[in-house]
């Protein structure tokens, strides 16, 4: 018979596709993890995971079981929540996937919910867009934080949170003035590091420079804009970042902030859950907090 720790391996693993890295979330060994689930095998008299000299997926069957282990797991944490929300304590973990350019405000935010509710662990992580709408859908994240026209309303709940704008951080003395403005047309004049082509944000990044008929000088691509911000100060390159980025965290040395324009690009970020009635009490506690 499966057993619920059974489940809680087999989707970390799904989730990771990494035996080794599984086993740490898990608690356990890689060597006590692998023997689990050989056992669990053997008990079901079925292959759940692909073998060779490294982890290569699951089986049909293994796809299966993780699908129904999933909504067995969600039920169970509803269930604990619930029962604490009875007594009048929201608690418990809260998965949270945040699109880089997004991580500041995430952090706020996140600040604010243990203020109001000391008993809620937040889990951020940042991901691809694309990344955050599938572990919504597969209920690895519980919430994400992202650009509202890469959700639907039709199959996710999409609360409008602010308008991102966009800003040229660069070391002074590569900018071509202190203070003002700059066009993206004047920005691609500059050497730039960028997030890496997969992410959204670099996909509007690039058609923003193609509206202006410009081609930017990228020295550098990455996946976590603090590598950028760090090679703006060191006086490399400049970089383009959302204004609330830095305002959360002020003036970097050496460097200028300009505003974008001709245009001014604005894009929606808003907080984007999956439709459920009712709702886990934490993410529910999130919806509000971020309501209000």
């Amino acid at each position: 018979m499966l057993e619920l720790r059974d489940l809680q391996y087999l989707s970390a693993l799904a989730r990771l596709k990494h035996f080794a890295k599984a086993a740490t979330e898990c608690g356990v060994s890689q060597p006590a993890f692998s023997m689990r689930i050989r056992k669990l095998e053997d008990r079901l008299g079925i292959t759940i995971v692909k073998r060779g000299n490294r982890y290569q997926g699951l089986t049909a069957e293994g796809e299966a079981i993780v699908r129904h282990s999933r909504g067995i797991l969600d039920d169970m944490r509803f269930l604990e929540q619930d029962l604490l929300a009875a007594k009048g304590e929201i608690a418990g973990s809260l998965h949270l996937g945040v699109v880089p350019t997004a991580a500041a405000y995430a952090a706020r935010l996140a600040i604010r919910l243990h203020a109001v509710y000391p008993g809620i662990v937040a889990q951020i992580e940042t991901a691809t867009s694309l990344v955050i709408q599938q572990r919504i859908d597969e209920g690895t994240y519980d919430a994400g934080l992202t650009y509202s026209d890469m959700v639907s309303a039709d199959v996710m709940n999409v609360q409008p949170l602010y308008e991102e704008h966009y800003v040229l951080l660069a070391p002074v003395l590569m900018a071509p003035r202190l203070r003002g403005t700059i066009t993206w047309a004047e920005a691609a004049e500059i050497p730039l590091s960028l997030l890496e082509r997969g992410m959204q944000n670099r996909r509007i990044m690039d058609r923003m420079f193609e509206e202006v008929g410009a081609r930017p000088r990228i020295i550098t691509e990455t996946n976590a804009l603090t590598t950028s911000m760090v090679m703006a100060c060191e006086g490399a390159c400049a970089t383009v970042l959302p204004s609330v980025l830095l305002k959360a965290l002020g003036p970097l040395r050496q460097t200028v902030a300009l505003p974008l324009v001709e245009p001014e690009l604005r894009k929606s970020i808003s907080l984007a859950t999956a439709v459920r009635s009712p709702g886990l009490p934490t993410v529910e506690a999130l919806r509000q907090l971020a309501a209000d």
